[in-house]
């Protein structure tokens, strides 16, 4: 599609093209070994809501060349394309722009987590850290 698009379309989008997975799916994929999971909320959002233990910390903006096997700037887990990369933020919007864009650079089987950490949390799996926020992020409807 050309010409201008709301971020809503955008966001449908990338949706259209990711297999995207409930925290149940996520977590049973990541401790089997067989993705890696990769937290692109900000410090201040993990500071704040706490962290999934043995995750990825990876913020958005430097997550493509992190995870482009062709990149000098990548990580040592970006060993091919064929990699597994489940993607989380707070409720599962950023994370599926991130995982669309990790599609675009190759690494087709990208996808991200259904509602989040927040969903994540929410379900009682493993966290650490801090308090429950109490309001959702007013960044997102």
């Amino acid at each position: 599609m050309s010409g201008p698009r709301s971020i809503d379309q955008v966001l449908a989008e990338a949706r259209h093209r990711l297999v995207r997975l409930t925290p149940g799916e996520a977590y049973r994929e990541f401790a089997e070994g067989d993705a890696v999971l990769v937290d692109i909320r900000p410090q201040a959002h993990r500071a704040g809501e706490g962290e999934i233990p043995g995750s990825l910390v990876i913020e958005r903006n430097v997550l493509e060349w992190r995870f482009d096997p062709a990149s000098s700037a990548r990580l040592p887990e970006a060993t091919g394309y064929g990699l597994r990369v489940i993607v989380i933020c707070s409720e599962g919007y950023t994370s599926s722009l991130a995982a669309a864009s990790l599609q675009d650079l190759g690494l087709n089987r990208a996808t991200d987590v259904i509602g989040g950490y927040r969903a994540w949390r929410a379900v009682g799996l493993p966290t650490t850290g801090a308090p429950w926020p109490a309001e959702p992020d007013p960044t997102y409807h």
